[in-house]
């Protein structure tokens, strides 16, 4: 099975936990073989004397990692305002991002800046709700934030346990779960006619994949916003956005709407120019990887 690169960024308001979050991405992937820290100055994205120094990222830095058989750029932009041009240059060569949120702090002025962008760009964006191992956090509180002041449309895919300490955990939700379903039939037929009629006319009937499919391709259109909780820090709830990024984000265009497997055929020259964009511009692209002019991939189970 063949993917085409995905090139997605990070991004948050500064101290999120951006940074932190890359880091944790690279490690649990083996791309690296340490794990870094933004206080101890040794992260792989902050280069910069500067950088280290401060603890802040200043230039957007790529760095490339696998999901199985998926080669992903991760783009690590600044989260300082002072700095948002470095990200507006960043947003024309994404396919997908990771809006970071802080579950202490929930959401900020650089945050609905970040947002606001994204929305207006279509760009695909899955939302962490990172460090639920801090005290204070307070994850409720801030799906209620991001709905108020981002976008009513999120869905969010996973539970916490432990707030505020060391072994605070997630619990991810299934697609068969009444509650979870509930919510996504609220979030999907508004942008689905066919699945509205669907499930009027008997809900019951509606498999699992079906609905995930649906929210594969709705969150592909930019419509609806997967949230995932964790701790960049203790690695809860990684392997489950790593596995979102590979879900939810690549060759949109390439993974049709409802079946429950298929493989589909795509023209990859648009993916290949904006890849050479990306390592033409940011540093650190040289380890940006090649690939066929067309890819195939399979549609979600």
């Amino acid at each position: 099975m063949l993917y085409a690169p995905l090139n997605i960024g990070i991004l948050a308001h500064v101290d999120a936990g951006k940074t932190s979050l890359t880091e944790r991405l690279l490690f649990t992937t083996g791309a690296i073989a340490a794990l870094g820290s933004v206080d101890a100055g040794n992260t792989q994205t902050d280069s910069l004397a500067l950088e280290r120094q401060r603890g802040i990222t200043i230039k957007a830095a790529v760095a490339s990692f696998a999901i199985d058989d998926l080669t992903v750029n991760l783009i690590d932009t600044p989260g300082h305002p002072d700095f948002i041009a470095e990200v507006e240059r960043v947003l024309s060569v994404l396919d997908g991002a990771v809006l970071v949120i802080s579950a202490v702090e929930g959401v900020q002025a650089q945050t609905r800046v970040l947002m606001r962008a994204l929305r207006r760009l279509r760009i695909p964006t899955l939302i962490f709700i990172n460090k639920i191992d801090r005290s204070g956090a307070n994850v409720e509180r801030v799906l209620h934030s991001i709905a108020e002041k981002l976008t009513p449309t999120i869905v969010p895919m996973n539970s916490s346990s432990g707030l505020g300490t060391p072994a605070a955990a997630i619990s991810s939700y299934s697609f068969q779960e009444q509650a979870f379903r509930s919510h996504l039939f609220d979030m999907l037929t508004g942008h689905n006619e066919r699945l509205l009629a669907a499930y009027l006319d008997d809900e019951a009937d509606i498999a699992p994949c079906r609905l995930r499919a649906e929210l594969v391709q709705q969150t592909q259109q930019a419509l609806v916003h997967p949230v995932f909780c964790g701790s960049a820090i203790t690695g809860a709830g990684i392997d489950a956005l790593l596995a979102a990024i590979k879900a939810y984000l690549p060759a949109a265009q390439a993974r049709a709407p409802t079946p429950c497997a298929g493989v589909f055929l795509r023209s990859n020259a648009r993916r290949r120019a904006r890849r050479s964009l990306m390592c033409a511009s940011l540093p650190g692209a040289s380890h940006c990887a090649t690939s066929s002019t067309s890819a195939m991939v399979r549609a979600p189970k």
